[in-house]
């Protein structure tokens, strides 16, 4: 992939992609229109990609509506891109492709946007690599099981909210929309097939339970409807509610058309509010679960041999101090008297080694996380830090006891 350069490139070009082949990048007239124009507006010409970057947030948060947020979507498409590269590496997908798996992480724009926070100065961009990741994941986990649920099981386990947004979402008028409401409540209702809980192979209702969801539709329709309607056939419920779990698929999974041109709501709500998680994992989910875990894993190994090493940077006598301050639980004072070492010594010991750790944690997080420390972030470091000691120690003495 060819990096962008300059201002101009960065935040009015998309990336044009054929299955996991780059073509190139595609210039967007009407953005590259208004950034220069916005240019032409300042004093100075701009070349901070920091400083366009909050711009557009700002101009974003101000005016949703505007064109910020397709510069801000342009400016995170390399982002975007190898957040799907790099889960795409580790599945085996005949269904999906790199573009494909691009597609449906980008729509999800609205959400870094909404969850960036720039007083704390994280980068844009690890932010929205964080966040397209877990998203695509999570969308990738979903659909394995949206792709094996039958209609009925995906009607058990729609919520009513989510009905309604995926029938407006198809276009259906209010009042139709009440009548299919209606007959999903009265399937709900009747149809508790004893079978065990959690799968997904959830059978057809059987004709006796049709008749008495329509007769339960018929007879709630005149105090539940604006528009009762004529009595319905247990076959037309039927169609009803296939239309309905054929809305909830198209809604939550909409087909990509176009790789610059989000369709629906990025933000329209969590599946994870619809669906359990698979009983049985699959695959895909065992895959994205390890990656996580050995994430996880090598970052807190990597705090750890941070911590270590400016531990034993300490003299002997700070590093006792600690010890006893958290192995044992004593107080300053306590300290103060096993030690023979006066309270003000200990408190200013004690004060500075943290001190020095802390240092030496905040240095490791600018440079490795790439983030931009301040008051926020301290206290949140601080905080880390005091909990990895307690745990630190707490298990060196349960080794040393044993």
């Amino acid at each position: 992939m060819r990096s962008r350069q300059g201002i101009t490139e960065l935040f009015t070009t998309f990336l044009q992609l054929d299955a996991d082949r780059i073509i190139g990048w595609a210039v967007d007239a009407k953005l590259r229109r208004n950034l220069l124009n916005c240019q032409g507006h300042l004093e100075h010409r701009e070349t901070s990609e920091k400083f366009w970057v909050f711009y557009w947030y700002k101009l974003w948060q101000t005016q949703p509506e505007s064109l910020a947020k397709g510069h801000l979507s342009a400016y995170l498409q390399e982002i975007c891109y190898w957040a799907a590269h790099k889960i795409m590496k580790n599945i085996s997908s005949v269904q999906y492709t790199v573009s494909d798996c691009f597609q449906m992480a980008i729509i999800r724009v609205d959400k870094v946007l909404k969850g960036f926070k720039p007083q704390m100065n994280f980068s844009l961009k690890n932010y929205a690599s964080a966040i397209f990741s877990s998203e695509l994941k999570e969308m990738l986990r979903q659909q394995q099981e949206i792709d094996i649920s039958t209609n009925w099981r995906l009607l058990r386990r729609l919520s009513q909210k989510r009905l309604v947004e995926s029938l407006q979402n198809v276009g259906f008028s209010p009042e139709i929309i009440q009548r299919y409401v209606l007959a999903w409540k009265c399937y709900q209702a009747l149809y508790a097939p004893q079978q065990p809980t959690g799968t997904r192979k959830l059978s057809k209702p059987d004709e006796a339970t049709w008749e008495a969801i329509a007769q339960c539709y018929n007879s709630e329709r005149h105090s539940q409807l604006s528009q009762p309607g004529p009595e319905c056939s247990a076959e037309t419920i039927g169609k009803w509610l296939v239309a309905c779990a054929k809305a909830a698929r198209d809604y939550f999974y909409p087909n990509f058309t176009s790789l610059n041109a989000p369709k629906g709501d990025g933000d329209s709500g969590e599946f994870q509010d619809i669906l359990p998680q698979l009983r049985q994992e699959s695959l895909l989910t065992e895959i994205i679960a390890q990656e996580e875990l050995l994430d996880r894993k090598s970052q807190q190994s990597q705090i750890s041999d941070v911590i270590i090493a400016a531990l034993n940077e300490l003299d002997e006598e700070s590093k006792k101090i600690i010890q006893m301050y958290y192995s044992q639980g004593l107080t300053q004072q306590q300290i103060a008297q096993q030690t023979q070492i006066k309270q003000y010594t200990v408190s200013r010991r004690l004060t500075k080694s943290k001190d020095s750790l802390l240092l030496k944690l905040a240095t490791w997080s600018k440079e490795s996380l790439h983030i931009s420390l301040n008051s926020h972030l301290l206290n949140y470091i601080n905080t880390i830090l005091e909990e990895w000691l307690k745990a630190y120690y707490s298990t060196s003495s349960s080794q040393i006891e044993q």
